[in-house]
């Protein structure tokens, strides 16, 4: 058994596929949203997993890197295509350094449309 919370955000920013045949190879923008779960299998001792407040302030911190940004121009991104899934790994592996061992960093999720997801995790 164990416990889960869910903070969510957003961003702005454009990008375009490299090696992509179609619209999404010219540069164009979205309105990411972004999910982070965390989980613990114990609670801390006031009954929490971690302060929403907490959670959802780390995942800003890194969103801020992202937004109104083109995303092509990032150093990660010089190096890897910024589809969905790479930008969910992307926050990730970050949120991961911040979180240290306050909970555990299940999974964060990217939309780039509402009805569009990647998700990278553990």
């Amino acid at each position: 058994m164990r416990y889960e919370i869910i903070v969510e955000s957003d961003f702005s920013a454009a990008h375009r596929l490299r090696a992509y045949k179609g619209k999404c190879e010219n540069l164009h923008g979205h309105n990411w949203r972004v999910q982070a779960v965390f989980t613990k299998s114990n609670l801390n001792k006031i009954g929490l997993v971690l302060d929403f407040k907490v959670a959802k302030r780390l995942l800003e911190k890194i969103l801020k890197e992202l937004d109104h940004k083109e995303l092509n121009k990032i150093n990660f991104f010089k190096k890897n295509n910024p589809t969905s899934e790479l930008i969910a790994k992307f926050i990730f592996e970050r949120l991961k350094k911040l979180i240290k061992n306050e909970a555990n960093l299940e999974k964060v999720s990217v939309w780039e449309t509402p009805t569009s997801c990647a998700s990278y995790g553990a």
